[in-house]
């Protein structure tokens, strides 16, 4: 093995040290050298480095244990802004976001059922207005896309919902405006988001579902995004459920896509609308023949009996492909996230109930599925967190 360069030795430590100060936050000196085993002379070096970068603020005292009082460190989560793009919707969304994951500026540019040039020319319109908006720093910018791609080179090679096929994205951008750009999945970074902005305490793995336009998701193993041999991991969308269902997007046949996503739920109400004229559906459509999301559950809670059964066929074939997904990776933590995620209860009942029926006992006795609390924000701070790793080794 060859041995580290006194350059590589120092560039760990340093982000060994900020990860450590992040993730403890009200930190010592004194502290940070029992918490990383590096020596007190290397810990000041460092210290002094980030201070001076901006990064890290000295924040006052803390209580002594027997002398002087220790002085204090945090991250200073306003020294830089990071842009997240969330492209897996009808319309794209972006934001400028701090350090901790708190967004401060939004923009969003309407997509719809537009794809290939179109759809790169509102991503550009995204990025420069962001980029104008911004008060710091700018240290990257992280990209949640549907589709298979290839994040290490920032290729996306197939998106169905975007008209997209091997598009060199990441190289586009860095030329265009100079930033670092990382792209992934944006099921997986939405995996990224719930595990360092969600509410799943310490936990080592973790799988999120995330349900909208499309359907996928993200693995979190030991601690560590996972992506898989070609960056396609969690790509469960286009899993054939139903030999005999209708014809996907991608060209097969009854995906689990054309059963759960947003996409196949407004086809459903829809199909419902047109062939019955007494539905008490209607009451809810403005156009009479399409509903929104907002409005199929709006109907949902009014308990018209249409769509509480429409929601318990779609919980039923999500509990069925998690009960695949969790025998395989035994994954004790499940987050259900996208829009579909916002029926609540009405979803994840009847999910846990045949997740449970299809599952070895002790498998599901110790897997928990829940909503995330993250909303419609859950990709773009993933997109953030993944520049957040790979700018400043924060994870």
């Amino acid at each position: 093995m060859q041995k580290a360069t006194r350059e590589q030795t120092k560039a760990h430590n340093k982000t060994l040290v900020l990860n450590t100060i992040y993730k403890h936050q009200d930190v010592s000196r004194a502290d940070l050298a029992r918490l990383t085993n590096l020596t007190r002379s290397t810990i000041s070096e460092i210290v002094s480095e980030l201070i001076e970068d901006g990064l890290v603020t000295e924040m006052g005292y803390g209580q002594p244990a027997g002398g002087k009082p220790p002085v204090l460190l945090e991250v200073d989560k306003e020294a830089r802004q990071i842009i997240g793009l969330d492209l897996a919707n009808d319309e794209f969304r972006g934001a400028l976001v701090n350090l901790r994951g708190e967004i401060q500026e939004r923009v969003n540019a309407p997509v719809s059922e537009h794809g290939g040039d179109i759809a790169l020319e509102r991503v550009f319109e995204l990025l420069e207005q962001l980029i104008y908006l911004a008060k710091k720093p700018v240290i990257g910018i992280g990209i949640g896309a549907p589709g298979l791609m290839d994040s290490k080179k920032g290729i996306v090679h197939n998106a169905v919902n975007l008209d997209w096929e091997n598009l060199p994205i990441g190289n586009i951008l860095k030329e265009r405006y100079h930033l670092p750009v990382y792209i992934a999945n944006d099921s997986q970074v939405s995996a990224l988001a719930e595990y360092n902005f969600g509410e799943n305490g310490n936990v080592q793995n973790l799988l999120v579902v995330k349900i909208g336009r499309g359907v996928g998701s993200g693995i979190v193993l030991n601690q560590q995004l996972y992506l898989g041999d070609g960056c396609g991991a969690g790509e469960i969308g286009h899993i054939q459920i139903d030999a005999a269902g209708i014809q996907c997007r991608c060209g097969n046949y009854g995906c689990l896509e054309t059963k759960i996503s947003s996409r196949a739920i407004r086809q459903r109400v829809k199909d419902i609308l047109l062939s019955n004229p007494d539905s008490p559906l209607h009451a809810y459509s403005d156009t009479g023949s399409a509903l929104s999301m907002d409005e199929i559950l709006k109907a949902y809670h009014a308990g018209i009996r249409e769509i509480v059964d429409l929601v318990d066929e779609v919980g039923k074939n999500l509990g069925s492909a998690l009960a695949y997904i969790v025998s395989a990776l035994n994954i004790h933590r499940v987050v259900i996230a996208g829009s579909v995620s916002s029926l609540g209860e009405g979803l994840l009942t009847p999910t846990l109930h045949r997740f449970q029926a299809c599952t070895l006992p002790i498998l599901a006795r110790n897997t928990a599925i829940t909503i995330s609390t993250l909303g419609d924000d859950i990709v773009i701070l993933g997109a953030a967190g993944m520049v957040l790793q790979y700018e400043l080794g924060i994870f």
